[in-house]
């Protein structure tokens, strides 16, 4: 059985504009930044292709 190679360049951009994000959010709100390591975690696990 055959498994389709996934491009993973998206979540990598994903992932970047998701740490850029929570340093953008931790500039303005400070303590807030911690409601975006859920997209910061999940993009990560996807480019590493874990999940």
């Amino acid at each position: 059985m055959e498994t389709a190679k996934k491009s993973k360049g998206i979540y990598w951009i994903l992932f970047l504009i998701s740490i850029g994000a929570f340093f953008g959010v931790y500039a303005v709100g400070g303590g807030y930044c911690s409601l975006i390591l859920p997209f910061n975690v999940t993009f990560f696990a996807l480019a590493l292709d874990l999940i």
